[in-house]
């Protein structure tokens, strides 16, 4: 992610104050790894899927957040890797813009650490989020070393989130669970069990299905052999 100079947050903002434009293209910078792509889109695909019949939240990847009216555009943004909006409108964004989203921060930020940006994630980040965005749930992960850690904001401050019996994080926020399943971050839900993406849910179908023609087959075979024919039952 481009990283600028810490801004003081605006206390009061005069009434005679010109916001800039609303309409702002996304300016982040490529992201670093496959493997970081990889994460930040199955974690999009993760929670679009299990949310399919909402419409009040907002999900993205790698977007800008232009968050002060009185900066220039090159001084404004963070671009989280992935963050979660919620009680807003679900529609496609160029960019995040508070001033146009009613003033709204995310609720749930997660950053992808690397090499040159794990420092920054871990402590110039985290104040942003802490002071500025105030973000109830911050979550950072390594997806090489596996290093994975949370906080939820208590009083104005993090609080680091301690791991249940499978390792997972609580992300009061989203009702889930945030933890490592096969070296990427995944969801869970409050009972443990992995949300899917719908590759997932379509092959467990699938197999469902196959089972289930496997046994009445089974038993058709059975029924033959006792000289009643399935087909009459």
């Amino acid at each position: 992610m481009t990283l600028v100079k810490e801004l003081e947050p605006t206390q009061d903002i005069a009434e005679d104050v010109i916001f800039p434009p609303g309409d702002l293209y996304s300016d982040e910078p490529p992201l670093e790894t496959e493997l970081h792509l990889r994460q930040i889109i199955l974690l999009l695909k993760c929670l679009e899927w299990l949310w399919r019949d909402r419409n009040d939240f907002y999900a993205a990847g790698n977007l800008t957040i232009y968050y002060s009216p009185k900066q220039l555009k090159s001084e404004l943004f963070r671009g989280p890797d992935f963050f979660v909006v919620l009680d807003t409108e679900r529609k496609t964004r160029k960019s995040w813009v508070v001033w146009e989203e009613d003033g709204k921060y995310p609720n749930v930020i997660v950053e992808i650490l690397s090499p040159s940006t794990a420092d920054t994630d871990k402590d110039f980040k985290k104040k942003l989020y802490q002071n500025t965005f105030r973000t109830y749930d911050y979550f950072w992960f390594d997806p090489y070393s596996q290093e994975f850690a949370g906080f939820h904001l208590v009083d104005g401050k993090y609080q680091p989130l301690e791991p249940n019996h499978q390792g997972h994080l609580w992300s009061q926020q989203l009702g889930l669970s945030i933890g490592i399943h096969q070296g990427l971050l995944r969801f869970f839900t409050p009972e443990g069990q992995l949300v899917p993406t719908p590759e997932e849910t379509a092959e467990s179908e699938r197999q469902q299905k196959e089972l289930a023609q496997q046994k009445a087959e089974k038993l058709a075979a059975k029924l033959r052999e006792l000289n009643i024919d399935p087909d009459t039952i």
